[in-house]
């Protein structure tokens, strides 16, 4: 293994810059893919689920139907994740697409304290395959999406920089 850094010491860099595309643009995919998915009266239903359970969600039935939550849910998934995919152009808008994923992933993550048969009867920290282990998952997307978020605003300071870097030289 250390014959291999020896020979390729930006290799670990090229691997870093790799993953960073591959995770800004995997949950850019998914927010599209689950939000898309939104429109399909089966999600509606999925999704109706765990927003009725919801002491934070529960009250959006009150003003609109299932099918129209889903819709509207699922625009603003949609939206999050073209947000994040747009990083490297305009940093700002992924900093406000992951802002948004991050709250999205937080809430969504409260289901697991709410839903029924989240845990195996033996209790906690047993999750049930569904739909407690279909919601775990999103621990891992709420903290990609902080880090959409982070790297997004350290984009924006680069650019920020980076003409007086150029200003300097040039002067």
């Amino acid at each position: 293994m250390s014959n291999l850094v020896q020979r390729s010491p930006l290799a670990g860099e090229r691997i870093a810059v790799f993953g960073r595309y591959f995770v800004l643009y995997a949950l850019a995919v998914i927010l599209i893919w689950v939000g898309g998915l939104k429109f399909a009266a089966y999600e509606a239903m999925a999704v109706q689920g765990l927003v009725t359970e919801s002491p934070l969600l529960s009250w959006v039935y009150d003003i609109v139907d299932v099918r129209t939550f889903a819709r509207i849910l699922g625009i603003a998934e949609i939206l999050a994740g073209l947000a994040i995919a747009l990083r490297p152009v305009v940093p700002l808008l992924s900093v406000l697409g992951g802002a948004f994923a991050v709250v999205l992933f937080a809430v969504t993550l409260t289901f697991l304290l709410s839903t029924p048969m989240v845990y195996e009867p033996a209790g906690f920290p047993q999750l049930s395959p569904m739909p407690g282990q279909f919601l775990a998952k999103d621990l891992l997307l709420l903290a990609a999406a902080i880090w959409v978020v982070g790297d997004s605003l350290a984009a924006m300071s680069r650019r920020r920089h980076v003409p007086d870097r150029v200003e300097e030289a040039a002067g």
